[in-house]
This record gives structure tokens, C-alpha cells and sequence, in this order.
């Protein structure tokens, strides 16, 4: 038996896939269950589809409601889905946790609900022994708009791979609210940063909403842990085919081009919510970056699904493998 201490993280996802296999899915009604890289499990109700969800937030415990939120709603809208329900759980710091504090969570939890139209309906608060950061997990519910479920599975060959907004927002964010001290910026800098989880925002519920609209969308997934080229990586396993991109087309943050070389971090390998993967047939592409435009959100073709099952990277005229991160890049900061 393999011993080995796993890092901090994600499950490799070597490891993830065997586990999922061994998981059985008798039941007809489940139209999408476990598996890599698809954003949420889709159960058939009656004549309706429900959308199932749960994430929790680790990284950060600023804006702990809002992030939870945000990154449950952005996996039901990568499923073409629209989120309805929330159940949450807090588990909250012995020693650290006040009557005050546990009020202004849950306010900021109502005020982040109602935000997408989201309804409460439960879950679980409580103080709790050996933790030294709150920590929230959320099980959100949503519908699907119509009768499709997207899956990131549904990438096929030939398929353009877009990119809303730019690389790494929830990132560099994180790391302007627990680490400032690391980054070296000014005052003003340091607030932008710690800005861009409300803007442009780690939210992709309208950028999949819009994209959804134009037709052509075969695949959409939200990078989160990991970075960018984990979220490709989880669409390639998830749909069995390879993936081709150009480093020069995706778009990295002005701050984070200031702030990660000198922390010897890899923009690809950091949390990315905030920017949305969508595949989509060749005709869409250019419909989808135009609609993005026109309603504020900035969009680039980055890639190609490709025939064969090699994950490539084009920079500077050189083909290399597209990075592997076994652990997201955010610990280089968050651990020291």
C-alpha cells in the first residue's frame, strides 16, 4: 500500500480517476455523475433536470460568503444551468469566532444570495476544534435553462477553445488579502488587487449565460485550483481528445505580470475563477467574443481540441507539453 503523504490540494488526478471508476452509477435518472472535470452532477426529476454542486472555499477567509457563492453558481452556469438553492456550511475557528463576527458572515452570506437570486435553505454552522481559518462549504442546486446539459466532456476535435476575461483574478486577489506583505505594491495597487474578485470579478455566471445564448457551445469549465492549465487539462481527460494553445493568446492581468516573476510563479498554475473556458464550434467563436464585447467582458481564442490526446503549449515559436501543477501555485505564497 502506497504511503505516500499527498500535498495540500487537489487529489492527483491519476489517483481521482481510479477512485471515480470504482464508484457505480446504476441509477438511469443520473445524466452526469463523478468524473474529471465536470463542474456538477446532473439528476433527471420528473420532467425536469437538477443541477448538484458542492465546493468549498480553503484559500482565503475574506469574503468567505461571496467566494462561496460565486464558485458554487459558477459550476451550475458551466452546465448551462441557472443556480436556485444554497445550503452552506461554516466551520468556524476556536478561540477566534465572536457573536459579531458570525453575524457579519451571515449578512454578507444573505447579501451574496440574493446577489444571483439565490435562495437559502439550509446547511450548518459551528465552532469547531484544531482549525485556525473558517472554512465554508456550499451545496448549491440549480436548473437547466432549457432541455441541454452541457458537459465538459462534449469538446470534440476541431472545436475552438475561448478564454473570458484574463488570468489569474481569484489569485492574485487571494494573495493581495493574506500575503500583501509578499507582493510588493502600493497602497493603491494592493486595493486594486484585493478588488478584482468584485472586478472584473470571479464570477462567470453572465460569460456562460452569453456564451450559452449564441449557440455552437460544446464544453465549458472554470479553472479554479490549479490555474489555467489544469482546467485544460481537466477538459482534455474529460472529453478523452488533446488540446493545442498558444501562450502569446492568453491574457494575464496587468498586476500579475508586476507580481509573479519575482515570486517565481507560474500564471498558468494559479487559481483562475474568474475567467471562463468555453469549446465551441469554429462558426460560434467569433459570435461569442462579440457578444462578450459588447457586454463589457473581454474574451480571447487561446486553443484547439485536437485529434490526438497531446496537451500543447506554443510559446515564442516553441511546442512544449502544457504545464503540469501538482499543487496550485498559490501555495508558494500562502505556506512562507
Amino acid at each position: 500500500m502506497d504511503e505516500k503523504i499527498l500535498p495540500a490540494g487537489k487529489l492527483p488526478a491519476g489517483l481521482l480517476a481510479r477512485l471515480l471508476t470504482e464508484i457505480p452509477l446504476n441509477d438511469p435518472d443520473i445524466l452526469v455523475g463523478p468524473g474529471i472535470g465536470e463542474d456538477a452532477a446532473a439528476i433527471r426529476f420528473g420532467d425536469k433536470t437538477l443541477l448538484f454542486k458542492t465546493d468549498p472555499i480553503t484559500f482565503t477567509s475574506d469574503k468567505l460568503a461571496w467566494y462561496l457563492v460565486t464558485i458554487n453558481a459558477n459550476d451550475i452556469a458551466c452546465m448551462g444551468g441557472i443556480p436556485k438553492y444554497l445550503l452552506a456550511t461554516f466551520l468556524l475557528p476556536e478561540g477566534k469566532t465572536t457573536k459579531a463576527s458570525a453575524q457579519r458572515l451571515f449578512s454578507d452570506l444573505s447579501d451574496a444570495c440574493a446577489s444571483y437570486n439565490i435562495s437559502l435553505v439550509g446547511g450548518h454552522t459551528e465552532v469547531t476544534y484544531g482549525i485556525d481559518r473558517p472554512i465554508a462549504v456550499g451545496f448549491m442546486i440549480g436548473t437547466t435553462a432549457g432541455d441541454t446539459i452541457i458537459r465538459t466532456s462534449g469538446a470534440h476535435p476541431g472545436d475552438l477553445v475561448l478564454l473570458s476575461k484574463s488570468i489569474p483574478i481569484e489569485g492574485i486577489a487571494v494573495m493581495a488579502q493574506e500575503k500583501p506583505e509578499r507582493l510588493g505594491l502600493d497602497a493603491e495597487s494592493l486595493k486594486n488587487a484585493r478588488n478584482l474578485i468584485f472586478e472584473p470579478g470571479i464570477s462567470v455566471f453572465k460569460d456562460a449565460r452569453i456564451a450559452v445564448e449564441q449557440g455552437g457551445v460544446t464544453a465549458m469549465h472554470d479553472p479554479t485550483e490549479g490555474g489555467l492549465a489544469t482546467g485544460l487539462r481537466e477538459i482534455a481527460a474529460a472529453c478523452g481528445y488533446g488540446i493545442t494553445v498558444k501562450r502569446e493568446s492568453i491574457p494575464v492581468l496587468d498586476l500579475a505580470e508586476k507580481i509573479l516573476p519575482n515570486l517565481n510563479i507560474d500564471p498558468l498554475g494559479v487559481l483562475a475563477s474568474g475567467s471562463l473556458l468555453v469549446c465551441c464550434n469554429p462558426d460560434s467563436a467569433q459570435k461569442i467574443l462579440s457578444a462578450w464585447r459588447k457586454n463589457g467582458i473581454a474574451g480571447s481564442l487561446i486553443g484547439e481540441i485536437t485529434q490526438n490526446k497531446d496537451l500543447v503549449l506554443f510559446h515564442e515559436g516553441r511546442q512544449t507539453p502544457l504545464p503540469e501543477f501538482a499543487v496550485d501555485e498559490i501555495t508558494k505564497v500562502l505556506s512562507s
